[in-house]
């Protein structure tokens, strides 16, 4: 899953006392940003194998660490540890940590048998990527949710507030087109090139400073604006 990941983050981002967008979009994927990060230094691997599964061939073969069930519970605990040492709330600590935990089970929906208990043994996955009928307007379907809730539970600071909505909404669409529409490889590429971790990093990048966008243009509907943390 892509921009489904992002669901949570959206869902319970704008609360008067809560983190704010920006902070959970990254809390949404940091577990990824971890993962592709490994992959640069080679302690976690993948590859891409055509026809892995129907919507992409990224087979996901080695990553105990950061998509075991264990490992994303540590990143959350992590996260949780670094929002409190910055002074965050508990509350603040908790929503995070819980944004980070979300990966795990989002992504068990949507992968082929590749997320593990505790990095090794029996692997997990619905494999809905070979499902697009499903996988597809799911995925779309929950985050357009979480817009809609975001957006009840926020204001624009007049007609920037909306723009930057609109603009981090069709960002969110296009990245996700381009990694729907991107074609297999005709044969096994492992290892995979460093540019393909650092596209998929620098997509994060482009989307968490959209967010934050958002998060200075936009007030909480019954209080101030929103936690910068």
């Amino acid at each position: 899953m892509f921009i489904g990941n992002y669901a949570p983050a959206l869902a319970l981002a704008g609360t008067r006392r809560g983190p704010g967008l920006a902070t959970l979009f990254v809390a949404a994927q940091f577990v990824d940003i971890a993962f592709f990060s490994f992959v640069l230094t080679g302690t976690e691997r993948m590859r891409e194998t055509p026809g892995h599964t129907v919507m992409n061939a990224i087979d996901l073969y080695h990553m105990p660490y950061t998509h075991s069930l264990i490992g994303t519970l540590g990143f959350a605990a992590l996260w949780a540890l670094l929002v409190r040492l910055r002074r965050g709330t508990w509350r603040m600590a908790a929503i995070g940590a819980a944004v980070v935990a979300s990966h795990w089970l989002l992504d068990l929906l949507v992968h082929a048998p590749d997320l593990t208990l505790a990095g090794i043994g029996r692997r997990y996955g619905l494999g809905l990527w070979n499902h697009p009928a499903i996988e597809m307007p799911l995925e779309l379907g929950l985050v357009a949710l979480a817009i809609v809730v975001f957006a009840s539970r926020t204001a624009s600071r007049g007609a920037i507030g909306r723009v930057s909505l609109a603009t981090l909404i069709a960002a969110l669409l296009a990245f996700q087109l381009v990694n729907w529409a991107t074609p297999q490889p005709a044969t096994v590429v492992d290892p995979v090139p460093a540019s393909l971790p650092l596209t998929a990093l620098l997509a994060y990048a482009v989307l968490a400073a959209l967010a934050w966008w958002v998060q200075a243009t936009r007030v909480a509907r019954a209080g101030p604006a929103v936690s910068s943390l």
